[in-house]
Order: C-alpha cells, then sequence, then structure tokens
C-alpha cells in the first residue's frame, strides 16, 4: 500500500534550505518516493491555521519505505537542519480509503 508525506512547513531561518532541496531530494527517490507537491503555492479551504510557507506531498511505495527513508543516516543531518531552521507538521498518511465506499456513478 502507497504511504504518503504530508507537511506543512514555516522557515524560520533558510540557510539550511538550498542543501536540504538538493541532497533531500535524492534521498526520497532512493527509498522509493516520489514528491507530488512541493511548493508555496497553496490556499487555505478550512481552519483556523495560517497556511505554512511550504506545503509538501511525498508518495512512497509502502510504510517501510518511507521509514527507511526518515530513519535513515544519511537524512538525520538534513533533518536536524530543517528542525533547526523550520517549524511545522510532518505526517505519514496511509493510501487507504477507510470508509471503503464506491460509487456507481
Amino acid at each position: 500500500m502507497k504511504y504518503y508525506a504530508v507537511a506543512e512547513i514555516t522557515i524560520h531561518s533558510t540557510d539550511w534550505v538550498a542543501s536540504y532541496a538538493k541532497y533531500v531530494t535524492k534521498l526520497v527517490e532512493a527509498a522509493g518516493g516520489k514528491y507530488l507537491a512541493r511548493t508555496s503555492d497553496a490556499e487555505l479551504l478550512e481552519g483556523d491555521e495560517c497556511v505554512k510557507n511550504i506545503s509538501l506531498i511525498i508518495e512512497f511505495p509502502s510504510k517501510e519505505a518511507a521509514y527507511t527513508f526518515y530513519e535513515s543516516e544519511q537524512y538525520a543531518p538534513y533533518l536536524v537542519s530543517r528542525k533547526a531552521g523550520s517549524s511545522g507538521r510532518f505526517i505519514l498518511v496511509a493510501g487507504k480509503d477507510d470508509a471503503n465506499t464506491t460509487s456507481n456513478v
């Protein structure tokens, strides 16, 4: 089953961003992941929180692949730099529909 890493990030310091984008993209791809969205072009449709500087969605082929990336020694220094220069949420979402509904339309 596919899993999706979804993040909303507010950047406080940009000194980590160029290196992070360059090298982390390769690490995501090495774990079988693919960026579906990585942009500041996002709009809040509902809720009270403001839209973050960067929103992203990464598709992974499995939960294990997502954790392989996130917990890898190669990603660790970039994770530290991202957390030091930003704040936000990074969640992992299963690619399934628990409502299990189908439409015959």
